[in-house]
């Protein structure tokens, strides 16, 4: 049986990609699943150094910790990186039921090979108008969508060339990360942009994560949330934690983790298609 791959994916820097890799592929660990990881952003290296953190860290304190098995594929030519992922795949397939990929931010042979792996792919965005840019052109005035950009519109190439492979289509799930806590116009308006953006091209919208300094506390030891209760038996956690576990939660409930994949949230845009 072929492992369900989940790919990280967004051409912006800072939108999360590698703390939702690693969230995920732990939860999906704690669940009972044999999970890999590869990092396609190997000279950035975050996630290969939050595994190899948390490998360091679970033997120095003696503690049982779940650590997915980890592969990364260094920038080179188009061919020698086209074999060295291939290579990757099908050494984590053999034992993993899953397989994240974390992408980098920007696109590139590699990223675009990443992205064509994907059964899921997820893309952390930033709640603003900055990032939105990488998914549509808006309209200053009337905040019509004038037209996908240029990361939509590579998405969209790849799932072409899946479908012409015969593959199960990919089910894009966007996250909207750093929500603001207060109903600002702002916050509207992104949301009711999403909404129509999601129904022309083709994707779910799901809760990211808040902007919470704990996220960012755990990389140097390789944690994640959901090890919490395992590193501080004492009790430790504040409300910020739990509120922040309940996140991952949810996000990995909402994407559908052991599930069946989803129907998308509305029609791909047909016209778009046919037009391409």
């Amino acid at each position: 049986m072929q492992p369900h791959v989940i790919v990280l994916g967004n051409e912006k820097g800072g939108s999360g990609k590698s703390t939702t890799a690693i969230h995920l592929a732990v939860f999906l660990l704690r669940a009972g699943h044999t999970v890999g990881v590869v990092d396609l952003d190997a000279r950035q290296g975050t996630l290969t150094r939050h595994v190899g953190n948390r490998a360091a860290y679970a033997e120095r304190h003696g503690l049982d910790l779940p650590v997915p098995a980890v592969r990364a594929v260094e920038r080179s030519t188009v061919a020698v990186e086209t074999q060295e992922f291939q290579a990757a795949i099908d050494d984590l397939s053999r034992d993993c039921a899953y397989i994240v990929i974390d992408t980098p931010g920007s696109d590139s042979p590699l990223s675009r090979l990443g992205h064509a792996a994907a059964d899921t792919l997820v893309t952390p965005l930033n709640d603003s108008f900055v990032d939105l840019d990488m998914l549509a052109t808006v309209d200053p005035d009337t905040l019509e969508i004038l037209r996908p950009s240029q990361y939509a519109d590579m998405v969209f190439e790849q799932r072409k060339a899946r479908m012409a492979r015969r593959r199960r289509p990919i089910d894009w799930v966007v996250l909207r990360n750093r929500l603001a806590h207060l109903d600002a116009r702002n916050k509207r308006d992104m949301g009711a942009i999403l909404d129509r953006l999601a129904r022309r091209i083709g994707f779910r919208l799901a809760p990211g994560f808040g902007e919470r300094v704990i996220f960012r506390e755990l990389f140097l030891k390789g944690l994640t949330l959901l090890d919490l209760r395992d590193t501080d038996p004492e009790g430790g956690l504040t409300m910020s934690h739990v509120a922040a576990r309940q996140e991952v939660r949810s996000l990995a409930e909402a994407i559908g983790l052991g599930l069946p994949a989803p129907a998308l949230s509305g029609p791909v845009d047909t016209k778009r298609i046919a037009a391409e």
